[in-house]
């Protein structure tokens, strides 16, 4: 399976990219980067050093969009981190061998060369897509499948009441992608070439505990145990052997702070990993075709998603909402797949 992936790198992206460089039957393309979580060169930073860490550092890494469509770029440290892996320390990836701009250049170019190969995975906002569309209206024909993590329907927003985070970064971005998918639903494009969009509905019910380090480092080989606990000071880091375990349990350490102090628990909602296994073809998962359209306008509910599942509006599904999914399924085969990457990067180091 051949994946373009378009990120904000990120705590939860890295986890998504991660994995998806732990599968045998995944070929990634390219990482696009695109502004949000960070700017979007520390975004391509972080990808290029990720993908060395991981055993991939042949793979280019393209920027973007420096800021969104229309309104200023908003970036999250509290969230992520001053360099958006929470208290990882990157590996320097050394210099870069492929072009650093030029994502959306790349995006048409490989649709157009390899029409119904690319599967799309975007787990940032969608700037660069809605830019790859202006230019280019014929990308839903030319991809295989498009996978978005994005937005909230019957279900609190994570940014506002009522928006989720990479919608709300740049929401005229977002309505001109379900637009484009709209426009092209009326012109005939088949239900399966619909973005399928992994909304917070699902995404938050992937909410890891500490206890998942601890199981990563025993499948990874490490000789002493993983230990991250809610009771250990903020900040501890991690003394893993294995440089890959090192490095996720300094990132997610972070998450789970961040999330301790919205009151939400020790824990971290991991939505780009559920929308890495769905573009994968990996993990478990059901649909519903909805309309979907974005608010721009009003300052209460701007960057709110909305979605007709009951064809109110007269108009054709544009997108496929994922209803349900296996998170307890998820994390074993999250486990299983990071455990084999951080074996295998220890052996070829």
């Amino acid at each position: 399976m051949r994946i373009l992936i378009d990120n904000d790198t990120g705590i939860d992206d890295a986890l998504a990219l991660g994995y998806l460089c732990a599968l045998d039957h995944v070929q990634i393309e390219a990482v696009t980067s695109t502004p949000g979580n960070i700017d979007v060169e520390q975004v391509a930073a972080n990808n290029r050093a990720l993908l060395k860490l991981c055993g991939k550092p042949d793979v280019p890494v393209f920027i973007g969009a420096r800021e969104p469509l229309e309104i200023p770029l908003v970036t999250t440290p509290e969230t992520h981190g001053p360099q958006g892996v929470g208290y990882a320390t990157l590996p320097d990836p050394g210099p870069d061998a492929s072009a650093s701009n030029g994502a959306v250049d790349y995006w048409i170019q490989a649709a157009r060369a390899n029409p119904g190969e690319l599967t799309v995975l975007l787990t940032a906002p969608l700037t660069n897509f809605a830019l790859a569309l202006r230019r280019e209206p014929g990308l839903p024909w030319l991809l295989r499948k498009v996978v978005i993590m994005g937005g909230a329907f019957y279900y609190q927003g994570n940014t506002t009441p009522t928006a989720e985070w990479n919608t709300h970064v740049d929401p005229h971005a977002a309505k001109e992608v379900f637009a484009a998918y709209t426009e092209a639903a009326e012109q005939g494009l088949e239900s399966e070439k619909l973005p399928t969009v992994c909304s917070l509905d699902t995404t938050e019910r992937f909410e890891m505990q500490p206890e998942f380090l601890t199981k990563l480092a025993e499948d990874a080989g490490c000789e002493e145990p993983e230990l991250v606990q809610a009771g250990d000071a903020e900040g501890t880091l991690s003394k893993a052997s294995n440089p890959l375990v090192r490095y996720l349990s300094d990132a997610l350490r972070f998450y789970f702070e961040f999330h301790r102090h919205y009151d939400q628990g020790y824990i971290a909602h991991v939505h780009d990993y559920f929308a890495a296994g769905v573009a994968a073809g990996t993990l478990e998962y059901e649909t519903r075709p909805a309309t979907i359209d974005v608010e721009t306008e009003s300052q209460l509910l701007f960057g709110s998603t909305v979605a007709d599942f009951r064809g109110l509006w007269g108009k054709p599904a544009n997108a496929q909402v994922v209803s349900r999914n296996d998170p307890q399924a998820g994390f074993e085969e999250l486990v299983k797949r990071l455990g084999a990457l951080a074996r295998k990067a220890t052996i070829d180091s």
